[in-house]
């Protein structure tokens, strides 16, 4: 359990450990002076600091990294599955209908019911629950299941009458999952159906879940189609009241003009960005492809925004001065993204377009010019590796929506470092779980070799990279003058591991200078968590 230590930062050195840290490979001691890093060195030289600092930490070996950043996550969704109803894994309907009947059972006081992580794909039959079946497990009450992706979900009957003109809307079907219009109306139905104490008891959740894993900065997804405006005001509000993950707000709401601009920064959030929909997963069949799905043929996905909607929202965001950004997971919705962004760049000027950063996110079914466009038009590729360790392989979910030719190209982030296109590692937790040593695993041990990158890159990308991602080039790394954002870990020895023995061999050299990080191989057991740190105060210790 997260456990907040310190009101204030205090001066503090750390010894006798190993410090991932590029001002010197082969650091054992760092000292930390009001929420920074004022030093970073070798154990002799930590003598001269001992006496003039408030605490000594003996790290007895232990590793210290900068402290992951998870660029794209739900917040209060993550807390609602930590704390309540929770379908991942589920072996078959059966099980998930017991689950919910045992939380409808244990929850008499909640006005909606809402869970998560269904996978109908992974079940014999692949079928997904009634509505009739929903509400004999609810107990007639209002239930709300979000498949595994999140773009889909499956409600009950009782819900269904909360939201008037339903049957009317995009994406309704009679026995079906919800998708599209109609899945963000009930979907928004039953947030407000939350209580502002359940809200914040998740949201409390989910960031001491990410505390005691070594995050200290989560990237807070939400909009209006998401989560609403007071689940992002309060998060933001928490999060500033209690030691904790920094939390940084993206508000996904497309805008043209000024006043609009306005109201996300009103808000608290630093862009208009995150999961605005150019298209939806390529679990629910709404990912927007250029040619149809393989087990679909009649479909080609969904489109939500074309070109010159995203051309309006680049411009109106790059001449106010904050990030725009997208959520684009099929081949055509990532088109309609780069035609709309250069569109911009035709109006404003490329140089201007580049220094804002934009983002999109999972950018995952991309062809060489996309890549190559990317790195013209410097958007960040905010992924989740994640993705493909549940969903890659030859028999895996993208295989039979895709085929199996097709599915490889998913997710290349060798070619995207290749061309020099900043990447932000995440999880979309709640679709992925909050697990960042797992999300460098799956990068660096991606299913499909061509597409692995280094340890030492992915781990560069889930620290460093997020905070690139939010225009700080300052952070996320162990030098002087470096945010004091840090987690000790228990880990195993330290290795250089790279996709192939002839690549960058020199850096498993120890005379390289080349820090060295855990072993990841699939099957290894990752480190633990002992201590989390975010600007000097300890967030998270372990028992």
């Amino acid at each position: 359990m997260s456990e907040p230590q310190d009101d204030q930062p205090r001066t503090v050195l750390l010894r006798n450990g190993e410090v991932h840290s590029p001002a010197d490979p082969f650091a054992t001691a760092m000292v930390v002076e009001r929420g920074g890093i004022a030093w970073v060195g070798s154990e002799g030289a930590a003598d001269s600091f001992a006496d003039g600092v408030d605490e000594v930490i003996d790290l007895e070996g232990a590793l210290v990294t900068p402290a992951f950043t998870d660029a794209h996550v739900h917040t209060t969704a993550t807390g609602l599955a930590l704390t309540g109803l929770d379908l991942t894994g589920s072996r078959d309907l059966a099980e998930a209908l017991g689950r919910v009947r045992e939380y409808a059972r244990s929850r008499p006081g909640d006005r909606v019911l809402i869970g998560h992580g269904w996978d109908a794909s992974a079940w014999p039959g692949q079928r997904p629950p009634s509505r009739a079946e929903l509400d004999e497990a609810a107990g007639g009450r209002p239930l709300y299941l979000t498949r595994a992706d999140v773009h889909s979900a499956v409600v009950s009957t009782a819900l269904l009458e909360l939201v008037p003109g339903l049957t009317g809307l995009p994406g309704y079907a009679a026995d079906a999952p919800l998708t599209g219009d109609a899945h963000h109306a009930v979907r928004a139905r039953a947030y407000d159906g939350l209580g502002p104490a359940q809200r914040a008891e998740a949201q409390r959740a989910a960031l001491d879940r990410a505390a005691a894993l070594g995050i200290g900065s989560v990237h807070e997804c939400a909009g209006p189609r998401i989560s609403g405006e007071e689940d992002l005001t309060g998060l933001l509000r928490l999060a500033a009241e209690r030691p904790g993950p920094r939390v940084v707000g993206y508000w996904a709401e497309a805008i043209t003009s000024p006043e609009e601009a306005a109201k996300v920064r009103e808000l608290g959030a630093i862009g208009a960005a995150g999961d605005l929909f150019v298209d939806g997963s390529l679990g629910s069949h709404t990912a927007c492809l250029h040619q149809p799905y393989a087990d679909a043929p009649d479909s080609t996905g969904t489109a939500h925004l074309d070109a010159a909607t995203v051309a309006a929202h680049v411009t109106a965001c790059t001449e106010a001065g904050i990030q725009a950004g997208f959520h684009a997971i099929g081949d055509a919705a990532v088109s309609t993204v780069i035609e709309g962004v250069r569109a911009a760049a035709e109006k404003l000027g490329l140089a201007r377009v580049r220094a804002a950063r934009h983002r999109v996110e999972h950018a995952e079914l991309l062809t060489g010019e996309h890549i190559a466009a990317f790195a013209e038009l410097a958007l960040t590729a905010s992924v989740q590796p994640a993705f493909d360790a549940a969903w890659g392989g030859e028999d895996g979910m993208y295989a039979r929506r895709l085929g199996v030719e097709r599915a490889r190209a998913l997710n290349p982030y060798a070619a995207l470092l290749r061309a020099g296109v900043p990447l932000a590692l995440g999880s979309d937790s709640p679709v992925t779980p909050l697990d960042p040593w797992g999300t460098v695993r799956a990068a660096a041990f991606h299913r499909t070799p061509a597409h692995r990158i280094s340890v030492r890159a992915a781990f560069t990308a889930h620290t460093r990279g997020g905070w690139r991602a939010i225009g700080r080039d300052d952070a996320g790394v162990l030098v002087p003058g470096a945010p004091a954002d840090y987690a000790v870990w228990r880990a195993g020895d330290l290795v250089v591991q790279v996709p192939d023995t002839r690549v960058a061999n020199w850096s498993t050299d120890p005379r390289s200078g080349t820090p060295g990080l855990p072993d990841l191989t699939p099957g290894a057991q990752l480190p633990v968590c002992v201590r989390t740190v975010v600007a000097g105060r300890t967030v998270h210790r372990a028992d």
